[in-house]
């Protein structure tokens, strides 16, 4: 990949792992369209970043921000990369999830990066390689307690990009999946750290992360799932899903502790 040459528009730049990769990105020669909803926080990343890069204050989550987004789009000239990374978690037994936060999940999640990259597909460049990458988790691979929703809109953005990887095969677009494992960022809620630790759940750092997202850009990979014994786990639960009900229903009350405890926190 000529990574000079690539001008990539990335959605919630300033999160953890979105600052990683844009500097990841960056330092490639990579020209960076830095997208969020807090302008001084895209002015602090796009000043530590070497090379020259816009940023977009938008809430892609609302249709003002998505009409915002692709209008500043069909201006940009040679726009030949989407990363689709903004999210957000949810942590907590479901019967005690509101409507309103149910909403907020799915449509960050899920909705937001399919309606954007319908808007966006008609502005990438055509003539030579393009790629969108849809940054989901492993948990959208693996469903797991006390993260119900976040499992549903990870499966469904998993589901969205291999569909889509098939639908555009015979273009010179390239519809990646990407599926960190449990990351050191402010995603996960104080409780969901001390639950990944009390399991010895690894926890990867944002650098690490966003390198394996640059490696897999460069290897050309449709798919990939960060981590061991991660990808096995992937792999066992797509075969043999009662393994992993097992395996998991050991840890649930675990588990269910910190859920709790986040709930009555919320209380």
């Amino acid at each position: 990949m000529n990574w000079q040459q690539q001008t990539c528009l990335l959605t919630g730049a300033t999160g953890g792992i979105g600052q990683a990769i844009a500097h990841a990105l960056a330092s490639k020669g990579v020209t960076l369209i830095l997208q969020g909803r807090n302008e001084e926080r895209l002015l602090a990343l796009a000043a530590l970043l070497p090379g020259d890069h816009q940023i977009l204050v938008a809430d892609l989550a609302t249709a003002s921000g998505l009409t915002a987004i692709s209008e500043a789009m069909t201006v940009t000239p040679e726009f030949s990369m989407l990363i689709n990374n903004a999210g957000i978690g949810q942590f907590s037994a479901l019967q005690y999830t509101s409507a309103e936060e149910a909403n907020e999940v799915i449509n960050t999640n899920l909705t937001a990066p399919i309606l954007l990259t319908q808007r966006l597909l008609p502005l990438l460049n055509k003539d030579s390689e393009s790629h969108i990458i849809n940054v989901g988790s492993v948990l959208g691979s693996i469903g797991f307690a006390g993260q119900s929703l976040y499992c549903a809109s990870k499966f469904g953005l998993r589901g969205f990009s291999e569909a889509l990887y098939r639908e555009l095969a015979d273009t010179n677009i390239r519809v990646s999946y990407f599926a960190p494992r449990a990351t050191a960022t402010s995603i996960n809620s104080q409780q969901a750290m001390a639950m990944n630790t009390q399991l010895g759940t690894a926890v990867d750092t944002a650098d690490k992360v966003a390198k394996a997202l640059i490696d897999q850009l460069k290897q050309g990979k449709t798919r990939r799932v960060v981590g061991f014994p991660e990808r096995l786990f992937v792999k066992i639960n797509g075969a043999f899903p009662s393994i992993v009900d097992k395996a998991l229903l050991k840890k649930l009350p675990v588990i269910k502790r910190f859920i709790f405890q986040n709930t009555k926190e919320a209380l």
